[in-house]
């Protein structure tokens, strides 16, 4: 994975807020079916997931009829380092520049 590739998948700011969402709970306790509270269709949602999932940000699992996430925190920051943590930082309602 580039580094392009990891910044153009983090500058959406959905997937920004999906991956602070994961960043904030256990590993394999958030279904996908959990992130109704986003203001987008199942199907963008769905996008969402896999461009995060085709930059090895996100690893999931099927449990029964759940599908369940992980953030793969620990490769990214070995990887990117410090690109993880101004993510998690950055305050949702931020202005943009």
């Amino acid at each position: 994975m580039s580094l392009q590739a990891a910044l153009d998948a983090l500058a959406d700011p959905m997937r920004r807020r999906i991956v602070r969402e994961l960043a904030s709970v256990p590993d394999w306790t958030r279904p996908c079916g959990t992130f109704h509270d986003l203001p987008i269709a199942k199907s963008t949602l769905s996008h969402h997931f896999a461009v995060l999932r085709n930059v090895g940000l996100l690893e999931q699992r099927d449990e029964g009829s759940r599908r369940l996430n992980r953030l793969r925190r620990p490769e990214f920051d070995a990887r990117f380092p410090g690109l993880l943590p101004l993510v998690l930082g950055e305050e949702e309602n931020s202005p943009a520049p």
